[in-house]
């Protein structure tokens, strides 16, 4: 039934008369056999824009940071092209980490496609990484310009809990593995700093101590006890009662794969302390006691374990970071970058979110975070939840990126949310003709540790 539903919602989606005839753009992606036209420019402050229509355009249109430049070509392109939906959107070239700009940059860009075709029928803004992060804001920032919103791996804590997170897990990995490299003033030379923390937990790994401090610093920063192999290749999911195996997928989240934590935690921490003026990080009052006792109860036996193992005592170590000097932020830079957004849970459209349980940059734990504030600002209604089973940042199919996307079409179609649970998916990213088995998965994600405002 569900297939059938998913099948019926695509293929109406693709029959229905285009709001406008396509009229303002230029023939282009000559071997596509939607027949698309493509408009193009620059925005207001420089950065670019792009969209592809298809011929038989149905009125509507995906909107996403990170599109210019490269989504045309995307297999997800393809897809919604042959669904007759547009898609478009921007690129992160002129805003980078000032996430306030790129939300609006959404909305002008979207002015600029309907200048040029017409108004859509639906807008959805959509997204990964920091494109999922954007399309969030787009939900909270302009819910009268768009319909929908469908989030895909964003750091959904918002732009200063997110990153209070990963300071949590670099400061205890400074303070017990790796004394005096950088956590919040990273130097200019960046790859020399990821260098030195790729190189540092390398070397701690190979010692029963090391291992065991890895292991403490993932389950306080509530990584993904599951990383990408140094050549990019995916493990499968470690045995939760193994702490070996756990321990062995929180390196791979630090320091493993072709996108490890902490060269993120360096690159990205350096250029957004520029766009805020400053620190607008803290950990000035965390128990990471505390922490330590609401993380993942697999992770945190494992913790134990290799404490144990390893000869250590795990109170003692508590103790170091209890009394380690504190890093407090600057005030006047936690204002300038919580514009950046402050997400708050008060929707007025409704939004799908897709997060992938294996996340190594956009934690699954802040996945929680925005569903706790959505329910408290008495808007879970409109709020859906779904996970893949995936390890990495944002690897999804291009066909559970479409499942997601036809789920919220068919929500707008209705006023009624379809099934979402994982099978529901499952079934309908297999009607869509998924390459490989879709991988979405019944999931709860854990407390969030670090909320803002708390």
């Amino acid at each position: 039934m569900i297939a059938c539903l998913a099948i019926a919602v695509t293929t109406a989606t693709a029959s229905t008369p285009a709001a406008a005839s396509p009229s303002g753009g230029t023939p282009c992606l000559p071997d596509s056999p939607a027949r698309p036209t493509c408009v193009s420019g620059t925005l207001d402050d420089g950065t670019p824009y792009e969209f592809v229509v298809p011929a038989a355009w149905n009125g509507t249109v995906v909107v996403a940071l990170d599109f210019a430049g490269q989504g045309r070509d995307e297999a997800l392109t393809a897809r919604l092209l042959a669904a007759g939906v547009a898609r478009g959107g921007t690129s992160r070239t002129v805003t980078g980490w000032n996430i306030r700009a790129a939300i609006d940059n959404q909305a002008e860009a979207l002015a600029r496609f309907e200048r040029a075709y017409g108004r859509a029928r639906t807008a959805i803004a959509s997204g990964t990484s920091m494109g999922g992060f954007v399309a969030a804001g787009v939900a909270q920032v302009h819910p009268g310009t768009f319909d929908a919103a469908v989030p895909m791996c964003g750091g959904l804590s918002g732009s200063v809990a997110q990153w209070n997170q990963k300071l949590d897990t670099l400061f205890v990995l400074e303070r017990l593995i790796a004394p005096g490299l950088p956590v919040i003033d990273i130097p200019q030379d960046v790859e020399q700093a990821r260098k030195a923390w790729i190189d540092a937990l390398a070397a701690a790994q190979r010692t029963p101590e090391g291992r065991a401090r890895i292991a403490l610093a993932a389950a306080i920063g509530q990584l993904p006890a599951w990383g990408r192999n140094p050549d990019g290749s995916a493990p499968p999911p470690p045995d939760g009662r193994d702490a070996g195996a756990l321990e062995q997928g929180a390196y791979l989240a630090l320091a493993g794969g072709p996108l490890p934590y902490v060269g993120q935690a360096m690159s990205s921490r350096r250029q957004l302390m520029a766009v805020a003026g400053g620190n607008p990080s803290w950990n000035t009052g965390v128990d990471y006691t505390r922490q330590l006792r609401l993380a993942d109860p697999a992770l945190r036996r494992a913790v134990r374990e290799l404490y144990e193992a390893a000869g250590l005592e795990l109170a003692a170590d508590l103790r170091t970071l209890a009394v380690a000097p504190r890093i407090a932020a600057d005030p006047a830079a936690v204002e300038r970058f919580s514009r950046g957004i402050v997400l708050d849970g008060r929707l007025r459209i409704p939004v799908l979110t897709l997060s992938g349980t294996g996340d190594q940059i956009s934690t699954v734990a802040q996945q929680q975070s925005y569903e706790d504030k959505a329910r408290r600002a008495g808007a879970g209604a409109l709020l859906r939840q779904t996970y893949t089973e995936t390890v990495g940042h944002c690897d999804f199919s291009p066909a559970e990126q479409q499942a997601a996307l036809a789920t919220m079409l068919d929500r707008l179609r209705t006023g009624h949310w379809p099934a979402t649970s994982a099978p529901a998916m499952n079934a309908r990213a297999a009607a869509l003709g998924a390459d490989a088995a879709p991988r979405y998965v019944p999931f709860v994600p854990p407390r969030f540790n670090r909320p803002y405002p708390d």
